[in-house]
């Protein structure tokens, strides 16, 4: 691969209207070009007969986070949330570190202060769980949202309401080849992150 082309590459940031924060690309060969929307699917375990509605959404960096914070209002006044972490591996595999009942206005406080490490780490992610249903709201490694739970209505009104479309044929990031990104940095960052939440390794992840 030229290293030239490469670079050149890794420093297109947007595709029109939408923009990627640092954490994630395209690789150089893609067949996906990254827009903006959310569509609507299933998870199926059927090993457990299990059949959980997902909404999964890509959204513009400029109102990213403030659209998974308005997200997380729908979850209760008291979360669990999990730390996922990709650091020092190979990026095929990733920790969780679990924290069980934390004030959600405390939670979302913490969250601003490392907003730029969960913006553009790319070997970072966060999934936050209502204590009183089953929902789960996670700002993954890809820096896409992702719902699971029963009732999606109200999280498809806060990306209406920042102009997100629903688009059930968009393709994700995730579906095509692409590049993580990170910063021996944002290392440091994450651990600060786990220290200020009293987080610990999960027995068991929560799980669909």
């Amino acid at each position: 691969m030229n290293a030239h082309k490469l670079t050149s590459h890794l420093r297109i940031d947007h595709y029109g209207d939408f923009w990627l924060t640092d954490a994630i690309r395209p690789a150089q060969t893609h067949d996906i070009t990254p827009s903006e929307g959310y569509r609507l699917e299933s998870y199926r375990d059927p090993r457990n007969s299990l059949h959980v509605p997902v909404l999964a959404a890509a959204v513009s960096r400029e109102k990213l986070f403030d659209v998974f914070l308005d997200m997380l209002d729908h979850l209760g006044d008291i979360v669990d949330v999990v730390l996922e972490t990709s650091h020092d591996t190979q990026g095929e595999d990733h920790r969780d570190l679990f924290r069980e009942r934390i004030d959600l206005a405390v939670l979302k406080s913490c969250f601003c202060d490392f907003e730029d490490l969960l913006l553009h780490d790319g070997c970072a992610g966060v999934a936050v769980l209502a204590t009183t249903e089953p929902v789960e709201v996670q700002f993954d490694e890809h820096k896409l949202l992702l719902v699971y739970g029963g009732n999606l209505k109200p999280y498809q009104q806060v990306l209406a309401s920042a102009g997100v479309p629903c688009d059930n044929q968009m393709k994700l990031i995730t579906e095509g080849e692409h590049l993580h990104s990170s910063h021996a940095r944002y290392r440091q960052e994450f651990e600060q992150l786990c220290r200020r939440l009293g987080v610990g390794e999960a027995a068991e992840r929560v799980s669909w």
